[in-house]
This record gives C-alpha cells, sequence and structure tokens, in this order.
C-alpha cells in the first residue's frame, strides 16, 4: 500500500485528508479502524477526510503515523522507533518467492494452486493490508526458483480417483479464461479478481482427480491462463506479492500442461513488475529466461513481444544502442505475424508496439527531452490511432504518455486537453496502474497555478486519485 505515488504525496504535503480517503477505498480501513489505531475520534477522522479540519499538530502526526505503521521519513519524521525493531525482524527472514520451494511436478501445481486460492478467497481486510504492504521479491530468491521451468515434466501421480470431466466441459473452462482477460484489459483488478480466483480454484479441485491425460494437458493449461489474469488482476489491485505468487502458479502450471508459448507469456509479465520495481536487471533475466525455454517454440509475436520487454530493460538501464536493436528486432518478428497464434497474444499488434516504444521513448525523454520527446509523441500517436477506448487499460495509458510529451515539450495547451483525455479514459478503468501514472503526471501542473486551464486539469487528476 505504502508504494502507491498518490498515498506517498499525500504524506509527504500532509495531506491526511487524501491519505485516509486512499486508505479507505484501497486499503479497505473504515473511518473507526483509522480512528481507533491512531488513537482520534471517529467524529475527528471524518472532519479530516471532509477536510474541515487540517492536521498540524507534531502529536497529532506522530500517532497517525504510527498507527498506521507509516515510515516516518514518508511524513518528514525521524524514524520511529517500532521501525527499528521492524528492520531487525527482517532481517532475519530473508523473504523468497511463496512455492519456491515446491517441486516442478504436476501435484506440487495443484497442491500450490489450492493453498493459494483458498488463502486468497478468504482473505478479511486484516490480510489485506498486509497484503497491500508486502514487498516484491527481488534478485536471487526470485530468480532461481523459476530455473524449474526449463526442466522437463515429471509423469503424473494415476494413484489418484478417477475424475469425470470431458472435453466439453474443458471447452466451457477455456471460454470462461477468455473472457476472464479480456475483463482484465478492459476494466484491470476490481471486485472482478475474486471471481477468477474462485475458478481457478475449481480448475485446481478437479485436477487432484486422476483426468484422462488429455483433459488433464488442457486443464493445466486453463489453470495457466487464470493464475495469469489473477496475477494481472492483483497487480492492478495494489497486490505487488500475491501478483507474483500468481505468476509462480501460471508459470508451474504453462510447464505442468506444455504450453511453453504462455509460460514465456508469463515470465514477460513478470519482467514488467521488475521493471515498474525499477529493477531492469531482474526483468533481463527474466525475459532471457523466457527466450531460452520457449526458442523454436513461440510464435512471431509472442517473439517481439519478449523483444519489447528487453528493449525496455535496456531503456531503463539508460543503453539507447540496445533499446533500439532490441526494438528493431520486434519489428521484425511482428512483420511475420499471422492468424495462427494462440488468443491471448492477439492484442500484441502494431499498435501495442507503437505505445510500449513510445512509453520507452518517453522513459529517456525524461532524462533528454530534446532528443527523445518528439519520437515519444509520434509513437504514442500511432498507437492511438490504431487503438480506441476499447483496449481499456492501454488506451489510457497511451493518452497519459501523450500528455508528459507535451508537458516535456513546453507545449502547455495540447497537454491539457490530452491530460483531460486521460482523466476520461481513467474514469472508464480501474486499474492501479493507470493511477500511479495518472499520479506521475500530477507534477507537471504543479507550479503553473496562474493558468486557469492548467489549474482545472490538475483537479481532475486529484478528484480521480482522492475517489
Amino acid at each position: 500500500m505504502l508504494t502507491r505515488e498518490d498515498l506517498r504525496r499525500a504524506l509527504a504535503e500532509h495531506d491526511f485528508a487524501a491519505a485516509f480517503r486512499v486508505l479507505k477505498k484501497y486499503g479497505g480501513l473504515s473511518q473507526n479502524r483509522i480512528a481507533s489505531a491512531c488513537q482520534l475520534t471517529p467524529g475527528k477522522v471524518s472532519t479530516i477526510i471532509k477536510g474541515t479540519h487540517q492536521v498540524t499538530s507534531y502529536e497529532v502526526i506522530a500517532r497517525i503515523t504510527d498507527g498506521l505503521r507509516i515510515p516516518g521519513h514518508m511524513v518528514g519524521l525521524a524514524a520511529r522507533p517500532w521501525e527499528r525493531h521492524i528492520d531487525s525482524q527482517q532481517a532475519l527472514r530473508p523473504q523468497s518467492l511463496s512455492g519456491g520451494s515446491a517441486p516442478w511436478t504436476p501435484s506440487g501445481t495443484v497442491t500450490m494452486a489450492i493453498r493459494l486460492t483458498r488463502s486468497d478467497l478468504v482473505m478479511d481486510r486484516r490480510a489485506a493490508t498486509r497484503a497491500l504492504a508486502s514487498a516484491v521479491v527481488t534478485g536471487a530468491p526470485l530468480l532461481d526458483p523459476l530455473e524449474g521451468w526449463l526442466t522437463s515434466v515429471p509423469a503424473t501421480d494415476d494413484s489418484r480417483r478417477t475424475g469425470r470431466l470431458g472435453l466439453r466441459e474443458v471447452e466451457e473452462l477455456e471460454q470462461t479464461a477468455q473472457i476472464f482477460r479480456r475483463w482484465d484489459h478492459t476494466f484491470g483488478g476490481g471486485l472482478r479478481r475474486k471471481a477468477v480466483v474462485g475458478q481457478l480454484d475449481e480448475v485446481a479441485a478437479a485436477l487432484e482427480e486422476h483426468q484422462a491425460p488429455a483433459v488433464e494437458r488442457r486443464l493445466y493449461q486453463v489453470m495457466a491462463q487464470l493464475a495469469g489474469t489473477a496475477a494481472t488482476m492483483a497487480w492492478d489491485s495494489g497486490l505487488q506479492r500475491r501478483a507474483q505468487e500468481y505468476y509462480g502458479l501460471a508459470l508451474r502450471a504453462a510447464h505442468a500442461g506444455g504450453d511453453t508459448a504462455f509460460g514465456a507469456n508469463v515470465l514477460a509479465g513478470m519482467a514488467r513488475q521488475m521493471l515498474y520495481a525499477g529493477r531492469p536487471q531482474d526483468a533481463l533475466e527474466l525475459v532471457r529466461l523466457a527466450q531460452d525455454g520457449a526458442r523454436g517454440k513461440a510464435g512471431p509475436r509472442v517473439r517481439a513481444m519478449l523483444h519489447t520487454r528487453e528493449a525496455w530493460a535496456f531503456a531503463s538501464m539508460g543503453r539507447e544502442a540496445a533499446f533500439r536493436r532490441a526494438t528493431g528486432q520486434a519489428a521484425e518478428a511482428l512483420a511475420d505475424a499471422g492468424d495462427g497464434e494462440p488468443h491471448w497474444i492477439a492484442y500484441f499488434d502494431q499498435a501495442e508496439l507503437a505505445g510500449v516504444t513510445g512509453g520507452r521513448l518517453l522513459e529517456m525523454a525524461r532524462r533528454d527531452p530534446r532528443v527523445h520527446a518528439p519520437a515519444a509523441a509520434d509513437a504514442i500517436r500511432q498507437a492511438l490511432a490504431e487503438r480506441g477506448p476499447e483496449a481499456g487499460r492501454s488506451h489510457a495509458l497511451d493518452w497519459i504518455g501523450l500528455a508528459e510529451c507535451s508537458f516535456l515539450l513546453g507545449d502547455i495547451s495540447a497537454a491539457v486537453e490530452h491530460t483531460h483525455r486521460a482523466v476520461n479514459a481513467a474514469t472508464r478503468t480501474q486499474s492501479c496502474r493507470v493511477r500511479s501514472q495518472l499520479a506521475e503526471l500530477y507534477p507537471y501542473t504543479v507550479g503553473r497555478s496562474a493558468s486557469v486551464p492548467v489549474r482545472e486539469a490538475r483537479d481532475r487528476i486529484r478528484d480521480l486519485l482522492a475517489a
């Protein structure tokens, strides 16, 4: 939860009205729970949220930080006494990815799925709050357990009771998985995530039984797709660590079902998460693991997508020549794409390539606007011309990127127009990623209060982030 940009900004500005609203909406904390934790009356919390009471007292700020376990530096205070205790405890327990030590066997995958889905389905608000604060696993604890992806699949245990699922039921599950995936692309996370987790639990229960080989193989593939969708929805809901756990399950299920191409897609999703977390070297290792495992088995669109993840990592590392090389390889691979690839990679077309390329050029433009901002704007405009509001999350991110390009180029009139379009698009998705990117756009509107259009754009961003 503390990684959310809107919350961090509110805390830095001592805007506790905005901070409490974010905690209520995304942290599952009621006004009464906030009041109890901070040793305030519910009425006082209500007046703070309404903006009729401004928190300025050091004593009250300290009670809020201690009660909600907010590190002191986030509100301009010294480290709180409890921080030293937590740091010493965490030093004794190095983090690793859940399920990392589980065997890469079909039965181990089913066990992991049942444990993960059932703990998720019964998660209460307190557990959800802890999950929001959980940090992602990085480095060797993340990467080393994934090497099992490159091993062969052991034989399944035939001693289980015989299942009764037929191919027709499997086809219905496959169609359901596709529907859930479209939900994710259009709306992001939110309440739909639990529906995906519930279906995933049902598939895991079916795999506890001994199904016919053809049925079992396809069930594992369905499990992989559902777990992949659950991962991106968890990420969009701010549950970063839980997203990693579902990605790990998706990779194991793809391995058990022999779906190498989808496994590579899962690793690409994990790489993207590392890139958002500022870990480009980890992302590059994940992409290379995907490329090693899928060599000779992945189609042109999958190969192109992997090259764009590679390019993203290079852009984040400031390696412009390597970025351009990988982007060129992506374009070459995509030129060979036809109609024979899986449904889950159909989204990766010329519009997607333009959008992700524009996003990476924008990243470099933040360091050198004069050189990279025009090219970034051109690529993003191409993406917008080729995909509309039906693209949901991607459409909103395109408009946010174009607005930032305009600010970097000093075209304030265009920047304001694009910001309004970005906010309009953002209202149609529940994606935390979209809101996080909007929060990064917000600082461009600060300091221009004399301009009424800029102030209106700033107010719309603030209102959406606080809603």
